[in-house]
């Protein structure tokens, strides 16, 4: 009788063992896994982020490039001409003061 609580008690005891290896096992497969999906997930998110950040930058100049233009001195020639009524001055209307 006592040999044969001893040998319940073993296979109770090796039971329990198997048991927790197994719930560690199953532990780091979930860890292991969420790690994965976080990596993935940040993957796109950077990938995203940097399409929008291509996007910025191409905004950036094409404002550059029209800033320029409205800058350009023909053009502000052709408005006050146009709009103002003013023209060049005359050699007589330029003052140089020394």
């Amino acid at each position: 009788m006592k040999k044969r609580a001893q040998n319940n008690f073993r296979k109770l005891k090796l039971t329990g063992v198997w048991l927790a290896l197994l719930l560690i096992f199953i532990a780091e497969l979930f860890s292991y896994t969420w790690c994965r999906v976080q990596c993935v997930r940040i993957g796109y998110e950077i990938t995203k982020e940097i399409n929008n950040n291509q996007r910025i930058i191409t905004l950036q100049n094409k404002l550059k490039i029209e800033l320029a233009r409205l800058k350009s001195p023909k053009r502000l020639a052709e408005i006050a001409s146009r709009k103002l009524n003013l023209t060049r001055p005359t050699p007589k209307q330029i003052i140089i003061i020394p």
